[in-house]
């Protein structure tokens, strides 16, 4: 089916170009010129990569291909006509809803792609790393799999884990400096350090890494996809009034038992939901942001530790130390 929609597509350049030149026209005589213009220049450079984009196309899997076409798809219909305005005492902003959710998963699939083209060829510490732009929490649990299966392979998925754990601080460095960088000032430098406290970890465990085989790569899930960014959405509204009413009502003792609670499961929509908005309390959402990567660090020792046994002990020293290290940065 796939070879047939690349055939179609591919099969009918000729009217196509054709067809837009006419549309190119028509468009220098309505609109603004500079429109026309740059739908020529992409043309040309669309006809001028032709064999390129073939090939590339043909390297994608099925699953994968129409995943991305359908949620491009979505993505350029819905965003731009989602209203652009508050709703509701919570400030729910239906726009930067969906922009939230594209962001995210443009870079969840960036990390995709890359683990599927490198992560195999590299070894599973490179793996873990690729893995943790998606998801530090699918990564570990997909190596304590493996550790569970495959013993031999313990230590160096001990070592992905963390690795993993440690891209969650950058990944989400870079998600604040595009939603809100207001908070950049009080956050790179704990990430950095927190990123570096975890790379340290990892590299006391393994000195040897072979080629990992393509089965013991992470079987993570594309983000790309329409039901992952519809339910990231709805987590993200939800866990935005969560946020709003435990901080109105409770303060903001509230709002740091919340962000312990939440870090037992996905904290980028809960993290996201405190930088979307400031009213001047940095300082507090930034011990949030801190404590539920506290608390997330903590589970996904929780998880590796259960599913590994012969490395409990490592597993346990490791995890406790990293989580351990991020009272300083809460406090500070």
């Amino acid at each position: 089916m796939l070879q047939k929609f690349v055939l179609i597509v591919f099969g009918t350049t000729s009217e196509v170009s054709a067809l837009l030149t006419f549309i190119i026209g028509a468009l220098a005589l309505l609109v603004d010129v500079w429109i026309a213009m740059a739908l020529g220049v992409l043309n040309t450079m669309l006809l001028s990569e032709k064999a390129m984009l073939e090939s590339y196309v043909e390297r994608l899997s099925k699953v994968e291909f129409l995943a991305t076409i359908k949620f491009i798809l979505v993505t350029v219909i819905i965003l731009p006509v989602l209203p652009n305005h508050e709703f509701t005492q919570f400030h729910i902003n239906p726009f930067k809803v969906w922009q939230i959710v594209v962001i995210v998963s443009t870079l969840g699939f960036i990390g995709y792609l890359l683990e599927k083209k490198f992560g195999s060829k590299l070894g599973l510490w490179m793996s873990g790393i690729f893995g943790g732009i998606v998801s530090s929490t699918a990564v570990t649990i997909s190596m304590g799999n493996m550790a569970k299966k495959n013993p031999s392979r313990r230590d160096s998925a001990l070592q992905a884990s963390l690795l993993a754990s440690s891209v969650m601080y950058l990944r989400v460095l870079v998600l604040i400096w595009f939603i809100n960088s207001s908070f950049l000032p009080n956050l790179w430098l704990r990430f950095i350090l927190l990123a570096a406290v975890g790379v340290l970890l990892s590299l006391r465990i393994s000195r040897i890494e072979m080629p990992a085989s393509e089965s013991e790569v992470p079987d993570l899930q594309n983000p790309f996809e329409i039901r992952p960014a519809i339910g990231f959405a709805l987590l993200f509204v939800i866990l935005s009034v969560i946020t709003g009413f435990v901080k109105s009502t409770v303060g903001n003792s509230g709002l740091l038992a919340v962000s312990a609670i939440v870090g037992v499961s996905d904290i980028d929509p809960f993290i996201l939901s405190l930088v979307q908005g400031t009213d001047g309390t940095i300082h507090i959402f930034t011990s949030a942001i801190i404590l539920a990567m506290m608390s997330n660090t903590i589970a996904k020792g929780i998880y590796f530790w259960s599913l590994s046994r012969m490395t409990r002990k490592e597993t346990v020293l490791k995890y406790s130390i990293y989580a351990l290290l991020h009272i300083p940065f809460i406090v500070w």
